[in-house]
């Protein structure tokens, strides 16, 4: 399969499954309200964070060994070795704080009988299991079953959250259903891994060490970028304003799906062709992943920032304060994509020590603007923090990996993009400002529907016009020949 497809196939997987959790969480939004929202998104974050510890960038660390095609098994083998005894002495330690971590979900018990310890060691098993999957289907270049399972997960644990919502677990139901969905899909996994398990040595370990110890960095940045500010609010503020920004992060994370897409799936061809050839001739594919990351991020950050308060209002009136977190969330979200590609160059290069150094600066200076920023501004504070932590890594990763490899930096395809949905801005916001003015049409989901819609209909018109490089793309990854309408 073709790079091109290959990240189309995860994208539009992405994109399934992104519906299919948008879908529930309007549903729990609506039906449960923000406080347990923010209890759920607190639990979630807590796995997380023990989700890192566990790993310590074994899982990075296992798709790199494994796609550069050598002694594959045995490279799986200590991954799995290593992230089940950490499990161990986690679950343990979990356990043994049972106090402290019920004091800081201090609101679990008015919904749950059974104390959060046990349900985050569940979780905490179920997640590093499916995770593994996928990791190794990554490292054997099969990111797009990865991707397609993708759906299947979140779509299953929503089917399983949602039926036992129904029936009247409320908090309960959700964090069952989620660890119901994560078996199934990692079981699912499972028939497509065709590595098989190998006696290993202690150079395997020790391999998987040397990369690693740079690697977990890189998975503590993403932690760090994704959840240190939820973990941080909930020392800081309610339940229910953690629930107000978990909802207008998950809509500003749906607009990182392409570019997430394109990373997965230029690691292991980075990788492999780094190995394999040589650092140089990695180039092209950064350039390319650098050329399209902003495809859908950067026309999602104009109509985002547009229609934030009507995106929040769909979840419900509580939600709409947080139209203004939901516009910097974005826009840190469209930043983070283009550094991500970036790392992605210097970890496929197999030059994690270089990342590591970077994701340092960005994960101290997050944290640190987290808590000075979270007690004055509040949920305002913790989006600004983004932004800024973001944007300093951002330009250390460019200048960092311009003096490894000469690659050209495709201002000019990124310009189209942002031309492109800036005339796109401005029809939907003329769109808007008739249907408000004329009060027309009353709904807001199909007000936000219809200017989604159209919105990226014009966009998408508008970048095939102007941009001889997309509509290339295009032909080169269609299933068919149409020369009619591409020349």
């Amino acid at each position: 399969m073709k790079i091109g497809q290959a990240s189309l196939v995860v994208f539009l997987s992405k994109l399934l499954a992104s519906a299919l959790g948008f879908i529930g969480t309007l549903y729990f939004a609506r039906e449960l309200g923000a406080e347990v929202l923010g209890l759920y998104a607190l639990v979630m974050t807590v796995v997380g964070w023990l989700i890192l510890a566990g790993e310590l960038g074994v899982g990075q660390a296992t798709t790199k060994r494994i796609s550069e095609g050598d002694e594959q098994g045995a490279y799986l083998s200590a991954a799995l070795v290593w992230v089940a005894g950490f499990a161990i002495v986690l679950s343990s330690a979990v356990i043994v704080g049972q106090p402290l971590l019920e004091s800081y979900i201090t609101e679990f018990d008015q919904y749950v009988a059974l104390s959060v310890v046990w349900f985050v060691v569940v979780i905490l098993f179920v997640k590093l299991f499916y995770k593994m999957v996928f990791r190794t289907l990554k490292g054997e270049r099969k990111v797009h079953i990865a991707g397609l399972l993708d759906p299947v997960k979140i779509g299953g644990q929503s089917l399983f959250q949602i039926g036992l919502v129904v029936a009247g677990y409320g908090l309960l139901g959700m964090l069952v259903g989620y660890a119901i969905g994560g078996i199934l899909v990692g079981l699912v996994g499972l028939y497509w891994v065709t590595v098989r398990p190998a006696l290993p040595s202690k150079r395997h370990f020790r391999s998987l060490f040397d990369y690693a110890k740079f690697s977990w960095l890189g998975s503590l940045k993403s932690r760090t970028f994704n959840e240190v500010d939820i973990l941080l609010l909930g020392v800081f503020v309610q339940s229910a304003l953690v629930g107000v920004y978990a909802i207008a992060w998950s809509l500003a994370k749906f607009l990182e799906l392409f570019g997430g897409a394109i990373s997965s799936t230029m690691f292991p061809e980075i990788s492999h062709t780094s190995s394999q050839e040589s650092k140089q001739a990695t180039a092209g594919l950064i350039e390319d992943s650098l050329a399209f990351t902003g495809l859908i991020a950067i026309p999602g950050f104009v109509g985002g920032t547009i229609l934030a308060e009507r995106l929040l209002r769909i979840y419900g009136p509580e939600f709409v304060q947080g139209a203004a977190v939901l516009a910097l969330l974005i826009f840190a979200t469209l930043l983070y994509s283009y550094q991500k590609q970036l790392m992605n160059g210097l970890n496929g290069i197999d030059r994690p020590d270089l990342a590591f150094r970077i994701n340092a600066v960005f994960i101290v200076l997050n944290a640190g603007l987290n808590v000075v920023l979270i007690p004055q501004f509040g949920i305002e504070g913790a989006a600004f923090a983004s932004v800024v932590s973001v944007t300093v890594a951002l330009a250390f990763a460019y200048v960092t990996l311009r003096q490894l490899i000469e690659f050209h930096t495709p201002l000019g395809e990124i310009g189209r993009q942002v031309a492109a949905a800036l005339v796109m801005g401005a029809v939907v916001f003329g769109l808007l400002e008739t249907i408000e003015t004329t009060a027309v049409v009353q709904h807001n989901v199909a007000i936000v529907l219809f200017l989604a819609g159209a919105g990226a209909g014009l966009y998408f018109l508008a970048l095939f016009a102007i941009s001889s490089q997309f509509r290339t793309t295009v032909e080169r990854n269609l299933p068919v020949d149409i020369p009619f309408v591409l020349r």
